[in-house]
């Protein structure tokens, strides 16, 4: 479990996680409302080089941010928030009309609030959990489910 004391610090984890990340790559991120979820995919899409501001996309459910040259992108990413979606009579039907999977190969997918929703997009998926503390600390914790994550992973999480 990682301590990250600022939303800098927050920035920083996920540039950094995002030199681990390639294309296909599925992270499911949960955590209580203002944990810090979206910060961290502002630090990851930061560290992926994509073009555009990344925010939340509660409201329009998915966006697609482009790898930019400029910026030394080199796979998209996409960022996807489920939170909606959990009171939809079927969830995951929710989940399959956003076609998540059709971008799969050629992206990093990260969903917020994904969790019991989207595992089934990918073989193996990486699960990343945030919590706050009253300090605003964000207390982040990763555990990598299949694939080759837990070597991906190794010596650094």
């Amino acid at each position: 479990m990682r301590s990250l004391p600022t939303v800098e610090d927050t920035h920083a984890f996920g540039r950094t996680l995002a030199g681990r990340l390639r294309a296909g790559d599925l992270l499911v991120l949960t955590g209580p409302l203002g944990a810090g979820k979206t910060a961290l995919v502002q630090g990851i899409g930061a560290g992926l080089g994509v073009a555009g501001e990344v925010t939340s996309p509660t409201f329009v459910i998915a966006r697609v941010h482009r790898a930019d040259p400029d910026r030394g992108g080199r796979v998209p990413l996409v960022h996807a928030d489920a939170y909606r979606l959990g009171d939809a009579t079927d969830p995951r039907a929710e989940i399959d009309d956003l076609d998540l999977d059709a971008s799969m190969d050629e992206a990093v997918t990260v969903v917020e609030w994904g969790e019991g929703l989207v595992e089934q997009l990918g073989d193996a998926h990486l699960r990343i959990r945030i919590d706050r503390r009253d300090d605003d600390t964000r207390l982040v914790e990763l555990e990598p489910v299949g694939g080759d994550w837990a070597d991906r992973l190794a010596g650094w999480s």
